[in-house]
Formats: structure tokens, sequence, C-alpha cells
């Protein structure tokens, strides 16, 4: 799969993102993505092929791979990046929206069409807030499909076809595990961020507020 276009987006958002939004940007570009495209991915690359069972009844091993890994990891990981990252599109639709208007009237409609004020600051808030509910989301579903957040070594499964109880070996668990750890990890870094940003720009936004109030009183 090609990452361009998540990068292009990501380097997009940076441009119109505060300090802290930077910093997210940098976590999910460098400790996501690239180690996703170059580690992650080929870790999981043969994980149905190598998953061995002592038995060959035909149908047995796929019917408990699927029955212990309804979704893949690593494809479960690409779809939390991809819906983490989009929400920032919004930023740059209401950015370009501003520059497009600008351009229709021919004049300075704004003093930065990138600046987070008014409008944009909403369209930043919902963005932060679709963010970090996509990676509450997301981390919930890891923990549901597969029982909390590890990778056994083995697994017993007795569901037909297979004639009885029987021994499946999942391949190199302990690395896998390393690698969800990391994602946990990272998921719980990025909802900081998220919140810390949230709360920085409500509290930015107050004071600004009170001050035009307290001069408007006070004039």
């Amino acid at each position: 799969m090609s990452w361009g276009f998540l990068h292009r987006l990501l380097s997009g958002v940076n441009k119109y993102s505060t300090g802290i939004g930077r910093i997210w940007v940098a976590v999910v570009f460098i400790f996501r993505l690239l180690v996703y495209i170059a580690a992650a991915e080929n870790i999981w690359k043969y994980e149905h092929d190598e998953f061995e069972c002592n038995i060959k009844q035909p149908g047995c091993e796929n019917v408990c791979f699927d029955h212990f890994f309804p979704v893949s990891h690593i494809r479960l990981w690409a779809l939390q990046l991809i819906m983490v990252s989009t929400p920032s599109l919004l930023v740059v639709f209401h950015v370009a929206y501003r520059e497009n208007r600008e351009k229709r009237h021919n004049q300075k409609l704004y003093k930065s069409p990138g600046e987070i004020d008014g409008g944009l600051l909403c369209t930043y808030l919902i963005s932060l807030s679709l963010k970090t509910g996509f990676e509450i989301v997301f981390l919930i579903l890891f923990y549901k499909l597969y029982s909390g957040f590890k990778v056994p070594s083995l697994v017993k499964c007795d569901i037909r076809p297979c004639p009885n109880t029987v021994d499946c070996y999942i391949s190199k668990p302990t690395e896998k595990m390393i690698f969800l750890y990391f994602l946990v990890v990272t998921s719980c870094l990025c909802i900081v961020l998220n919140l810390s940003e949230l709360s920085y720009l409500i509290f930015k936004y107050s004071i600004k507020c009170y001050r035009k109030r307290y001069i408007r009183k006070h004039q």
C-alpha cells in the first residue's frame, strides 16, 4: 500500500497546527506510519501461512485462524492510521475555502486564512474531537476482538471441522506482542496530545473572550 497521500496530508495540516498539533503530526508520522511501513507490516505479512495446528484436518486451521484473528492486527492498525488522520482534512478544506473566498472577492477578508479563529477554530476543535474519538474506539476494538492486548503463543481450538480440541501455534508471538504494546502506547500518547491541544485552544479562546468583555466593560 502507498502511504504517500497520508504523508502529504500530515505535511499540509502541519502548516495550520499549534505547537502541540505539530508534535502530534511528528508522533503519527515517525512513530506510527514509518514503524508500520518499515517493520510492523512485514511481521504480520504471512501470519495465516505461519499459523499451524497439530492436526491436518481440512478446513480446521482456517476456521481456527478466523476465530482467533477475525481481523488482522496490521489491517486494523492501517485502518486506524487512516481514520485518525482524515479528520485533519476538515481543517485543510476550511483553509482552502477561506483562500478561495478571498480570491472571489478580490480582497483581504482574513488576517491570515490559516489563523485558528472564528469558524476555523470550531472546525479545528471538531477535528480534534473526532481524532480522539477514533483513537479510543480503535483501542476498545483491539481489546474486544483479541480479548486483551496480548498475543499468545498457543491457542486451543475445538470448532468444527476440527474433530477435537487441537493446539494451534502463532508465529513470532513475542515480536508481535512488542509491536502491539507499541501501538497501544502511541495511541494513548496521541490521545493525550489531542486532549491537551483541545484544552489549550478552549482555554486560549476563553481568555481572549474574557479580555474583550473586560475591555468593553471599562470603555
